[in-house]
């Protein structure tokens, strides 16, 4: 799909986020010479096409308070796993859920959620709530702690 010359703006303008007002919309479109309704019908038309995969609010957990974040993996059997994921991913402290294939021998683990919590003894409390839900269709898991904090980004266009 090609960009025409606002889609290229409307993305430059909104790739660091949107603006944190009570009309985001329209504070882009004033910046973009256009109304706010029309910043949210072009950004509806490219999530349509697929070319923005999601608009949402991306919380920095470190200044929440929520320091130790991990995701946990899950060996869960393969009849049981998506029934599961869904109520997983409607537990408190999980911010993402989702599916994933094994790469046997190496990585056993099919279920992934991501865990935050103010202490690690709180996450590892979260993740054995997580267990007693997953029951006996849990072989194994495990809990996965970053050694950095990564930088999360949108969209970026290449400079001209």
């Amino acid at each position: 799909m090609a960009l025409d010359a606002f889609d290229r703006a409307l993305i430059a303008a909104t790739q660091a986020g949107l603006p944190l007002v009570p009309r985001p919309y329209d504070a882009v479109g004033a910046t973009l010479g256009v109304s706010g309704g029309r910043v949210g019908q072009r950004l509806a038309e490219l999530l349509h096409t697929g070319l923005v995969r999601r608009i949402g609010a991306v919380p920095h957990h470190y200044k929440l308070g929520f320091t130790a974040n991990g995701m946990s993996v899950w060996d869960v059997a393969d009849a049981e796993v998506a029934a599961l994921a869904r109520q997983v991913a409607q537990l408190p402290g999980v911010s993402h859920c989702y599916l994933r294939p094994r790469s046997l021998p190496v990585w056993p683990y099919n279920l992934f959620a991501m865990l935050h919590g103010r202490s690690r003894d709180e996450v590892a409390e979260q993740a054995a709530q997580l267990a007693q839900l997953l029951g006996p269709h849990c072989r194994q898991h495990d809990i996965l702690y970053p050694s950095a904090v990564l930088k999360k980004t949108g969209l970026r266009l290449k400079e001209d």
